[in-house]
C-alpha cells in the first residue's frame, strides 16, 4: 500500500510543479489554489509513505516520479525541448525509480 500511497504523491507533485507555471510566479489565485492543494496531497502521501518504507528511497523516487513527469509535461504543454539526449536522461531517471524499487523489495 505504501508503494501505492508513493506514487499518487508523485502524481501530485507533477501537478503541483505544473501549477506553478500555471500560476504565474503565485500571481493567479486560482492556478495557486490549485498548486497548493496539490503540494499538501503530495507531502501528505509522501508521509504516510514514508511511514513503512525507508525515507531515502521514497524520496528518491517521488522526486524521481516528478521530475520525469514534469519534464514529460513541460516537452508537451510548454514546448520545452525534446532532443534525443533529453529524453534518453529521463528514461535514465525512469531506470533509476525501478531500480529502487525492485533493490527495496517493493510490491
Amino acid at each position: 500500500m505504501s508503494w501505492y500511497l508513493l506514487v499518487v504523491a508523485g502524481l501530485f507533485e507533477i501537478a503541483w510543479a505544473v501549477g506553478l507555471e500555471y500560476s504565474d510566479g503565485l500571481s493567479k489565485p486560482v492556478p495557486t489554489a490549485g498548486t497548493v492543494v496539490a503540494l499538501v496531497v503530495s507531502m501528505v502521501l509522501l508521509a504516510k509513505a514514508v511511514e513503512d518504507l525507508p525515507v531515502g528511497t521514497a524520496y528518491a523516487v517521488w522526486t524521481g516520479i516528478g521530475a520525469v513527469g514534469t519534464a514529460t509535461l513541460g516537452i508537451f504543454l510548454f514546448e520545452e525541448p525534446a532532443d534525443l539526449t533529453r529524453i534518453a536522461f529521463i528514461c535514465v531517471i525512469v531506470v533509476g525509480i525501478v531500480g529502487l524499487h525492485l533493490a527495496s523489495g517493493g510490491h
